[in-house]
């Protein structure tokens, strides 16, 4: 059957002008950055392609697709979802609490058949859409200043003290600060801006000392002296800046990294990805990802400001601020200048549920963008 029986020249038209609308340069930079990914899993890898690069390439492949496809989607259809996915999310999370699967002294995933996955992922769009939507018919001066800001602090308040609560600090902070990003990027009050980092800062040491499970807590004074025992809590970040360090400007070589090679260094093919880049490849290495990284948020953050509704500045702006905090979250941490909290490097670490993740997200930055001139109703979803 050819091509022409299955769709309609008017909608091969559309889709062609859709697809030719896609930021390619954008799409080139993620797969220059997953390309690093595969070279740094099939060094680690002792110069193969199992267990770790082969899947890694495939994983990417798929996901770049399925971000094309989501692409296609009408931004109106994802003003339309934006509710539902919360709330899937929500629900998700509730049952994780009464059915979740504990691994490693940890209830953060559900399984349906040999099938298993974090609903906290789903939460990490859940509430850019879901923040997007409720602030596209807002007034400025409701975001700026008012008591109805207590309505987007519970949306993420919640789902921020269920994932808190399994316990994944590290996905929580995220949902936090993304969520915290967008109520600024709304308009939020500078005044409200100063007294919540005030607040935030008034509270972490009782935090600490109280809120934190034992381990959590171990992970805070180890960043702060993580030799005070090198051989055990203080051993990830130690190898970490050995390994960061041993670099030089040049790096040892590809494929001569003594401390992933040798396996000093913990989790190099997923938290600690970046440690092994820089081992290798120096500091010259570093700064070249980190410029590739630095331009997909600069063409994320484009399209944001390219798009004609609120809800997409919103929606695109919520993505490209939960990728950036991936970026400096693991950057920092693999730099010993934050707790390990288990965030990977996007694009570049092994694992398929953050690249799935990222990728679905990306997939909406590149739906603002195509359809970027798109009227979107403040009524029930409804189209125009």
């Amino acid at each position: 059957m050819t091509v022409s029986a299955l769709t309609r020249p008017g909608e091969r038209d559309r889709l062609i002008v859709k697809l030719s609308e896609l930021d390619w340069v954008f799409v080139l930079v993620l797969s220059l950055i997953a390309g690093a990914g595969a070279l740094m899993l099939f060094s680690i890898a002792g110069s193969s392609w199992t267990p770790w690069a082969a899947a890694h390439v495939a994983r990417f492949g798929i996901c770049l697709l399925m971000m094309i496809a989501l692409a296609m989607i009408d931004i109106r259809v994802w003003f339309a979802l934006a509710y539902p996915i919360y709330g899937l999310g929500l629900l998700l999370l509730v049952a994780v609490e009464a059915v979740g699967d504990i691994r490693l002294g940890a209830q953060r995933w559900l399984s349906i058949g040999s099938f298993s996955f974090q609903p906290s992922e789903v939460m990490k769009l859940g509430i850019v859409l879901a923040l997007a939507r409720l602030y596209h018919g807002v007034s400025a001066e409701r975001a700026r200043l008012s008591w109805w800001l207590l309505i987007p602090a519970m949306m993420i308040g919640v789902p921020v003290l269920l994932v808190a609560h399994q316990p994944d600090l590290g996905t929580a902070m995220l949902i936090a600060l993304t969520g915290a990003a967008i109520v600024m990027l709304a308009g939020l009050s500078w005044k409200i801006i100063g007294a919540a980092v005030v607040g935030a800062l008034a509270v972490i040491p009782p935090f600490v000392l109280f809120g934190m499970h034992d381990y959590q807590r171990q992970r805070v004074l180890t960043f702060l002296d993580p030799e005070s025992d090198p051989s055990g809590s203080g051993y990830h970040i130690l190898q970490s800046m050995i390994a960061l360090g041993s670099g030089g400007l040049l790096g040892k070589g590809y494929g001569l990294g003594s401390q992933s090679q040798l396996n000093f260094l913990p989790e190099k093919q997923t938290d600690f990805i970046f440690a092994t880049l820089a081992e290798e490849f120096g500091f010259v290495g570093c700064v070249s990802l980190l410029i590739l990284y630095a331009a997909a948020i600069f063409m994320a953050l484009r399209t944001s400001y390219l798009s004609h509704s609120h809800f997409g500045r919103l929606g695109a702006a919520g993505v490209t601020a939960t990728f950036t905090l991936y970026v400096m979250i693991n950057g920092a941490m693999v730099m010993g200048l934050a707790p390990v909290v288990g965030v990977p490097m996007p694009m570049l670490s092994y694992g398929g549920t953050v690249m799935l993740t990222v990728m679905i997200g990306f997939g909406l930055v590149q739906s603002v963008r195509v359809h970027r001139y798109a009227e979107v109703t403040s009524g029930k979803g409804s189209f125009v």
